[in-house]
């Protein structure tokens, strides 16, 4: 039995060998090909690091309730997946929470047994009451805004960028009412995101409507990388979903009521696609039928997470480290501080991207520590191979 296991014992060092060479051989990848392993282990392919929401309720007047209802209740699902207020712009034509003929005041609800404030403490509006219009709304797209336009009514997007772009109100054939005074035309948003696009301001834009005739919104639209989907068809109006006798009036409407329920299920990590999404539309239960426009969008709607618009983000963008060293011994070398500008350059806003870097100095050390250790690595892989090699030599 014991010569048996003395035979068997150069193949199984053989054995060790191959998997000792084929770590050594792992281990010793570049940090930036681990570093990008790591982030797009769960990537659907898009390409995006940061995501962006554009919520906009362009209705005003008691009556209304619903619509910011529906934009309310788009914007704490959003909140609730991960996408931050900084990422967050909030349009809201009329402040119903505060209206005198509000019996619950400071609150909105979008159900009539009312257990879920919509409003509460933790909001951010960004746009009210009469800031919210057709202008405001296509600067905010486009980015052509007035140099004292705080940071937090910006949108402040790039290339990697995927926006989820909400609208809710009362509309009509190729038209949405803002403030019951003006309206926005299918061409204007087809005209704005074109602009958007060539301006890199986009990766993939998310463009959802509810309201009357709503998939007439997304008609014109000819850019690139874009999804939409919409309430209703053409001459079919978009009905609400259920009153609330002591409110008032409708609380919400059914085809937002219906997407509602369905992100419910989902959470930050959900591999849910946007074709589930797009499948759970019934248009006995809406009372109209939802529409898809997909013929923009590159990648297939089943690969398509839904959390690629509604959540979060924890990628980033790995960097070569010569580069990082080479660009902080650039400003050192710089007198020139980098917020200086001429006088006649125009401001603009910075956008700052998620990924994180070290700082100069800790980065140079990582960086020689990382080359020591590769040495000792390599000599003492050497030193074992040739240990093993001779040593199984020496038994046959």
């Amino acid at each position: 039995m014991f010569s048996m296991r003395f035979q068997l014992l150069p193949q199984a060092c053989l054995l060790l060998l191959t998997c000792f060479v084929a770590w050594a051989v792992g281990s010793s990848a570049p940090a930036g090909e681990r570093a990008a392993d790591f982030f797009s282990r769960h990537d659907s392919g898009s390409g995006h690091t940061n995501n962006w929401a554009v919520l906009v309720c362009a209705s005003r007047y008691w009556f209304n309730y619903r619509h910011m209802a529906n934009a309310l209740g788009m914007y704490r699902t959003v909140k609730r997946l991960g996408i931050p207020d900084s990422n967050i712009i909030l349009m809201l034509a009329d402040d119903v929470a505060c209206n005198a003929r509000n019996k619950f005041a400071g609150s909105v609800y979008a159900e009539a047994g009312r257990h879920l404030d919509l409003y509460g403490e933790n909001i951010e509006v960004d746009y009210r009451g009469y800031e919210v219009t057709v202008e405001n709304f296509i600067r905010l797209l486009t980015g052509r805004v007035d140099p004292s336009m705080p940071r937090s009514k910006r949108l402040l997007t790039d290339d990697h960028s995927n926006i989820f772009v909400y609208m809710t109100g009362h509309g009509g054939n190729e038209f949405l009412k803002f403030q019951d005074q003006e309206e926005i035309s299918a061409f204007d948003i087809a005209d704005a995101f074109e602009q958007m696009w060539q301006k890199k301001r986009y990766n993939e834009i998310l463009f959802m409507i509810d309201t009357c005739q709503a998939n007439t919104m997304y008609s014109q639209i000819y850019s690139p990388n874009i999804l939409a989907t919409g309430s209703s068809q053409i001459e079919e109006n978009s009905y609400s979903y259920e009153n609330d006798n002591d409110i008032g009036v409708s609380v919400i409407d059914s085809y937002t009521h219906y997407v509602l329920k369905f992100m419910e299920g989902i959470n930050k990590t959900s591999q849910a696609s946007m074709q589930d999404l797009f499948d759970s539309y019934d248009p006995v239960k809406i009372y109209s039928h939802p529409g898809i426009r997909s013929d923009l969008f590159r990648r297939p709607l089943d690969k398509t997470l839904i959390t690629d618009f509604f959540g979060g983000i924890a990628q980033a963008e790995a960097f070569p480290l010569q580069d990082i060293v080479g660009s902080s011994n650039h400003h050192e070398n710089d007198p020139t501080p980098p917020t200086s500008q001429k006088p006649d350059t125009p401001s603009v806003p910075v956008v700052l991207s998620p990924t994180v870097v070290s700082l100069p100095r800790l980065t140079g050390e990582t960086h020689a520590w990382d080359n020591r250790w590769k040495e000792v690595r390599k000599w003492t892989s050497i030193f074992v191979v040739g240990c093993l090699v001779s040593w199984v030599s020496f038994v046959r």
